[in-house]
């Protein structure tokens, strides 16, 4: 959210929010409290269930621990409807197989050489 403190959302949150194109309260309240953890995870942050109490308690001008026990369990129940209709994609790995080679150095007349060596030019 920009510029706009809402009640509940620190500026990780926040942050998130934005990126996912969030920027104003009227925009939390379009899509709602599932609709925006949704969007954060579909988006590959990891939030926890917090996040999603602390959206609707922004919504509900209440701090998210105050929700009710029976509120908790119907977001749940919501968030977990939209993720079993559309599964969240799994991330991509971070970067490819590491291959661990052995290379075999040879000067101009075909004898070995011996191996490079690191340098550290920070010296």
């Amino acid at each position: 959210m920009s510029g706009v403190k809402l009640r509940n959302i620190g500026p990780k949150s926040a942050a998130w929010l934005r990126q996912v194109g969030l920027r104003t309260p009227e925009d939390l309240v379009a899509v709602g409290a599932v609709g925006a953890f949704v969007k954060v995870r579909r988006a590959g942050f990891k939030p926890s269930l917090n996040l999603l109490y602390s959206l609707e308690g922004a919504l509900q001008d209440c701090h998210w621990q105050e929700l009710p026990e029976a509120r908790r369990t119907v977001l749940v129940a919501e968030y977990e409807a939209i993720i079993a209709d559309q599964p969240l994609k799994k991330a991509p790995p971070a970067s490819g197989p590491v291959y661990d080679r052995t290379v075999e150095h040879r000067d101009d007349d075909g004898d070995e050489a011996p191996p490079f060596e690191m340098v550290d030019d920070n010296r």
